[in-house]
């Protein structure tokens, strides 16, 4: 009988699309990360752009259409580029069992062409989950209406979908952040999800995970989160599972979920009481009826000591509230969680900068010394997480 290479015979196939500039640099991100087990490709109506990705397949979706000269924050041109491209799109994902699509919203490129990705892949039944982002809300309310119609739409085609509110990175950031830093916390979400996935297939388990149960606990699901947490040494469990379920950067908390698969990793130290203690944190605030499933996995990859807790959660209640695990968190101004007033927001953020001490962001004593607030504009339409931002940019003379 001949010998079957599981890494190659036995495992899901998944696929990370990168949609517009935004969709670019995540993918980017993943290949100098070097996350194994997955094929990239992205997809942009911008050729000078997609010229940058290091993706091994790259698609210029409506050639006809933009000529190569991107979408100009009109998703209606995203979404008719990626129609004009469909069929190759089809043959592109033909095979896949699994497709995560990363792209910003509140663009062009991705905001339009994301819900024509994620159809072509459902039509073939192919698991599909979206990461995206959601604009500053000091970007005006032009841009996060075009995001959230959107998300609403790629809501639709997907079956589950992460979202990452990009006011999320100023909570964040200290002093010493850059701004280059700051998004690359954005993209490890992606990174995270993919390869926590990844992981939990390929990785044989005393209590295995395989790909029929997270397809079991991520379809149709609608919004998730995904998270891993690592620790060592006392409470390493509860540690890594607080980590694992209280991402600071996701839109959503796992408070109300109504599916979740869980996964516990490390070596042949790991006791039952550990297990318990992490499954307690878990599932303490799930939905009393939720479909649970559970795995430990022995990774060689962890170093001495180390416990991995990896959580998936969907299907949450409409109500639920984001509810924090950590306490004394340094944040802000709660006035950024506040969509329905996106002026107050910047007028919040001029205040801040004029009362700028020594533990203020770098990026923001530097828009304070090149201008006043009269002076910060919001035209560009760029969807690169790691540009500098419109609100940042003077005004030419």
């Amino acid at each position: 009988m001949p010998k079957l290479n599981p890494a190659i015979e036995s495992f899901a196939r998944i696929m990370v699309i990168g949609i517009g500039g935004s969709g670019k640099n995540a993918v980017n991100h993943m290949i100098n990360s070097r996350v194994k087990g997955v094929s990239f490709i992205c997809m942009n109506t911008d050729t000078q752009d997609l010229h940058h990705s290091l993706a091994e397949k790259k698609i210029h979706i409506g050639k006809n259409l933009t000529k190569g000269l991107g979408a100009g924050m009109n998703p209606e041109i995203g979404k008719k580029a990626a129609e004009e491209t469909k069929s190759e799109i089809q043959d592109t994902i033909k095979g896949a069992d699994m497709v995560f699509i990363a792209c910003g919203m509140g663009g062009g490129t991705g905001t339009g062409a994301a819900p024509i990705v994620a159809r072509a892949a459902k039509e073939q039944g192919i698991l599909t989950v979206a990461v995206v982002t959601k604009p500053f809300f000091f970007e005006g309310n032009h841009r996060m209406k075009i995001a959230e119609k959107g998300i609403e739409d790629l809501a639709k085609e997907v079956d589950a979908i992460i979202i990452i509110p990009n006011d999320k990175l100023i909570q964040l950031a200290d002093k010493n952040t850059n701004f280059k830093d700051a998004f690359a916390s954005c993209d490890n979400v992606l990174r995270q999800a993919v390869e926590g996935i990844s992981d939990l297939i390929t990785t044989p388990g005393i209590i295995n995970v395989d790909f029929a149960d997270i397809r079991a606990i991520m379809s149709d699901a609608g919004s998730a989160l995904m998270g891993i947490g690592l620790a060592s040494g006392d409470g390493r469990s509860s540690k890594a599972a607080l980590q694992a379920i209280n991402s600071p950067l996701l839109e959503v908390s796992i408070n109300g979920a109504k599916g979740v698969l869980f996964a516990i990793s490390g070596g042949d130290d790991i006791t039952i009481h550990e297990i318990q203690e992490a499954a307690k944190i878990i599932t303490e605030s799930i939905d009393k009826d939720a479909k649970v499933i559970f795995g430990t996995i022995r990774d060689e990859k962890l170093k001495k000591g180390e416990l991995k807790v990896t959580v998936i959660a969907c299907s949450f209640s409409n109500d639920a509230p984001r509810k924090n695990l950590f306490s004394g968190t340094s944040i802000l101004s709660q006035t950024l969680l506040k969509e329905e007033n996106a002026e107050k927001a910047k007028k919040e953020i001029h205040n801040t900068i004029q009362n700028s001490n020594s533990s203020n962001n770098d990026f923001l004593k530097k828009t304070e010394k090149k201008g006043s607030a009269e002076e910060i504009i919001i035209e560009d339409d760029t969807e690169d997480w790691s540009a500098i931002p419109a609100f940042l940019r003077r005004k030419k003379n």
